[in-house]
């Protein structure tokens, strides 16, 4: 008797795992219906209050390692991309570093020249092309959205998708598609963490520093807020996880929990980086994963790809997408 190898024990295990989750679709529902986008990943900003102790917006900034100069009017400037290490990066296309006024916000705005991006938006650095063309055709048509309406970085990413051509499209994907993604969240395991507000779209500490109980969250916080602010693209970031995380999430990631999930690997490859037109999850925000795992869930995002998503998504706690997240954030990207 022969016994399976490669690819058709995936596809066997694949499978099986499909026939065992089926049998829970009613339950796995009613589970997602009952879980709302926890806060923490679903960043929503407080309405904007006036601060008298900003600098002037004409004033000139800087960033270590870098000759640029950038005022804050120029980095509040949606159509300004900061770009402070040009010669770190390719030259960016017009659609990556200027956009097209007045609907086309230029990518690098959000996700940065390197392609990285922050908690609230998606590394781009490495995705493969044809998988970015997707996402792009998925916000034009409406099928990718966010579980919180109020989330101003999808509601950017709609528009910009809904006004784009395919020519501009293509062109950015080819761009972040070339780019090497690098380390860029360092994982910590904690009991305690600094209490955080939300601020541009992400968790920022307290001043001054008060500790708090982790509890059932991930804490993602820039380890630099000055150079985040200034959107300085090699400023990382630190989450914070619950103690024990990385251990239930190499469960779930590696061998899919004793059936909640399924292996990562069948999909996304098995070191986790990319697979054909599969994207990457290792050493992606674990904020920006938690997001995605509960809109597939949910039923938010749709579009190309998703649907073979449906059943590894289907059975998943907020604590185990939190481990998950976790685990993948904890590995070399």
């Amino acid at each position: 008797m022969k016994t399976p190898h490669g690819r058709q024990l995936r596809q066997l295990v694949f499978a099986i795992s499909i026939v065992y989750l089926l049998g829970n679709v009613s339950a796995a529902q009613q589970l997602a219906s009952q879980q709302p986008p926890p806060a923490w990943a679903f960043t929503v900003d407080p309405p904007a209050s006036a601060s008298s102790d900003k600098p002037a917006a004409n004033t000139p900034q800087h960033v270590p390692h870098s000759s640029q100069t950038f005022t804050l009017a120029q980095i509040a400037d949606l159509f300004t991309v900061p770009d402070w290490h040009p010669d770190a990066h390719p030259a960016m296309p017009a659609v990556v570093a200027s956009g097209r006024k007045p609907d086309v916000i230029p990518c690098a705005y959000c996700h940065l020249p390197n392609g990285q991006g922050r908690p609230e938006n998606a590394s781009l650095a490495g995705l493969p092309a044809k998988y970015i063309v997707q996402q792009m055709a998925a916000f034009k048509s409406g099928t990718r959205q966010s579980s919180e309406p109020k989330l101003m970085p999808v509601t950017y990413m709609i528009g910009v998708a809904a006004h784009a051509n395919d020519e501009e499209a293509s062109t950015g994907a080819e761009y972040f598609s070339k780019l090497k993604p690098r380390p860029w969240i360092r994982v910590v395991e904690s009991a305690t963490v600094p209490r955080t507000h939300i601020a541009g779209w992400m968790l920022v500490a307290d001043e001054p520093k008060v500790m708090e109980p982790i509890g059932n969250r991930i804490i993602e916080t820039p380890e630099n807020l000055e150079l985040t602010e200034l959107r300085d693209d090699t400023s990382d970031f630190i989450a914070y996880v619950p103690p024990g995380s990385l251990k239930r999430g190499k469960e779930l990631v590696t061998k899919g929990g004793n059936g909640e999930t399924m292996p990562c690997a069948l999909c996304h490859g098995e070191d986790l980086r990319a697979k054909e037109n599969v994207p990457s999850i290792a050493g992606r925000s674990p904020s920006y994963i938690v997001r995605q795992l509960y809109d597939m869930q949910i039923g938010t995002r749709g579009g190309a790809g998703t649907q073979q998503m449906q059943l590894p998504v289907l059975k998943l706690t907020m604590d185990d997408m939190l481990t998950i997240a976790a685990y993948l954030a904890s590995l070399k990207p």
